[in-house]
């Protein structure tokens, strides 16, 4: 974490969140500010959804084969759009860095590279919708014990056994999470 914000960090929702929309959520932080904060689940896949099919549903033909992963539920806001989370590697105009190694963007321009219609990210996933934040929210949140962080990385973020992605963040930072209470308290 660089100063007092979470941008390129891994929320992971702690039991007993109130809001069923994120329970055992693993979200990536892709903004964050004195105004707001926006992230991305990573963690939360649309069954039946996959790349192609979207892809498809967008009239963007591909041009190489795509594995079928599937579409993730980024978050409750704006759930109609889509937002790419990538590698580096990849950048357009409206490439938004999210630390080191990863970025976001939001663009059609970033699909067609995906379908192989230019250079492509290394690594990617495409999720609807975000989570966001008002000024403050999140790190009161996060004192209030709502949400633990971790660093990101690649396995967390793009790894396919999305029902382990919670518990191996959890694991990264030295916490079992058999041992979690829904309860916080302050010594």
């Amino acid at each position: 974490m660089q100063g007092p914000f979470f941008s390129g960090q891994l929320l992971i929702a702690m039991p007993g969140i109130s809001d069923p929309r994120f329970e055992r959520a693993l979200i990536l932080v892709c903004a964050h500010d004195e105004q707001h904060a926006m992230g991305v689940a990573v963690n939360r896949p649309l069954e039946g959804l996959t790349l192609p099919d979207l892809l498809e549903r967008l009239d963007i033909k591909p041009t190489v084969d795509l594995p079928p992963d599937l579409v993730l539920m980024g978050g409750p806001v704006e759930r109609e759009r889509g937002f790419v989370v990538h590698t580096a590697d990849y950048g357009g105009e409206h490439t938004l860095p999210i630390g080191v190694d990863l970025a976001l963007t939001a663009t059609r321009e970033v699909l067609e590279a995906m379908a192989g219609r230019g250079p492509a990210p290394r690594r990617s996933l495409l999720a609807l919708g975000y989570a966001g934040w008002g000024e403050g929210q999140l790190e009161n949140e996060i004192k209030e014990n709502v949400w633990l962080t971790c660093e990101a990385d690649e396995q967390l973020v793009f790894g396919g056994d999305h029902d382990h992605k919670w518990g191996g963040a959890l694991a990264k930072i030295g916490v079992d999470p058999e041992k979690l209470s829904a309860f916080a308290g302050r010594a």
